[in-house]
């Protein structure tokens, strides 16, 4: 099934050109089904990059999902044309009174500002705090990650000595996990951060699950246990030369960068870098959408907030039937 994207988005051009079935509005709207709604908030530089990478991914599902886009109105992109930002984007305010079936929130270069100073960050609080009533399973990415883990769950970022850049083998920590279903034992993933977080934070917190690490570059990726939230540290949607880009940006700005590791062949720059995380990129989306999205979220988006309330008045009801048993033994 097709992925339906705004009217002339330029990631559509893209992904017919690699037999992605891409669906447009005209279209869609002639078929009675009911698509699965996802929101992504584009946190992103390079919008239209980011935006294709991610069409891709979701285009490659077997079911028919509707995209939107939204922007942070505090913020103003500068890299990005204000044409297509005017087109192709909305504001929070234009869908908070509206539910989702997913939300995805990108990664953004800021990860090495304390969360409070950067502009967007309350209104970015205020997304996020919708998301647990308003949208079935959030999926966070990279620096949207880590701020979700510190706004949910007090979990801070630490600065790492050298910027970990590079792919890196990863393997799955919780074995039964339907988000890795059919992973092979060791997968590749690109990462490109300068922060991380400690895995004895993430597992002092019982709601969250450490679902796949690496040895070299930490933990990968954590979901609560319905998968109403999913973090994922590393960037499983960045094209083969995504991380060369980045690797010649900071070099011609004069800025500290080592090669990426594990990327160029024979670690000579000058040979093209193979794309070695694509099969675990599809998977990764597809296994979230399926098993965490379609599978989960109700038929009426109307009733995600009656299902939040259900499972927060049962972690309430646990937790008091824990203390009072803890008070009745001492």
């Amino acid at each position: 099934m097709p992925i339906k994207i705004p009217n002339d988005l330029p990631a559509a051009r893209v992904l017919n050109s690699e037999n992605i079935f891409v669906m447009k509005e005209t279209r869609a709207n002639t078929q009675a089904i009911r698509p699965l709604h996802i929101l992504l908030l584009n946190l992103m530089p390079k919008k239209i990059e980011t935006e294709t990478q991610l069409c891709r991914l979701l285009g490659n599902t077997p079911l028919q999902i509707e995209l939107e886009l939204i922007m942070t109105q505090s913020h103003k992109s500068t890299h990005t044309p204000e044409d297509h930002m005017l087109s192709f984007y909305k504001t929070f305010d234009e869908v908070k009174d509206r539910n989702f079936d997913g939300l995805i929130i990108t990664g953004a270069p800021v990860e090495q500002m304390p969360f409070e100073q950067v502009d967007y960050w309350e209104e970015l609080c205020e997304i996020m705090e919708w998301s647990t009533t308003h949208v079935y399973s959030t999926f966070h990415l990279c620096w949207g990650a880590f701020a979700g883990l510190y706004y949910h769950y007090g979990i801070p970022k630490h600065d790492l000595p050298a910027k970990l850049f590079g792919v890196y083998p990863h393997t799955v920590d919780k074995k039964n996990s339907m988000l890795f279903r059919g992973f092979d034992d060791i997968f590749n993933v690109p990462q490109s951060r300068h922060t991380t977080i400690w895995r004895e934070e993430v597992e002092a917190v019982p709601e969250l699950k450490i679902l796949s690490s690496s040895k070299e570059a930490g933990v990968f990726a954590i979901a609560t246990k319905h998968g109403r939230q999913i973090f994922i540290t590393g960037h499983t949607e960045y094209d083969a030369d995504t991380l060369y880009n980045e690797y010649k940006r900071d070099l011609d700005a004069g800025l500290p960068i080592e090669k990426p590791v594990n990327y160029f062949p024979n670690d000579r720059v000058t040979k093209r870098p193979p794309n070695t995380w694509r099969s675990c990129a599809n998977l990764l989306y597809s296994n979230w959408i399926n098993y965490f999205v379609y599978q989960e979220t109700p038929y009426d988006l109307a009733e995600i907030d009656t299902i939040a309330e259900k499972k927060n008045k049962k972690c309430k009801a646990s937790f008091f039937s824990k203390l009072v048993f803890a008070v009745a033994i001492h």
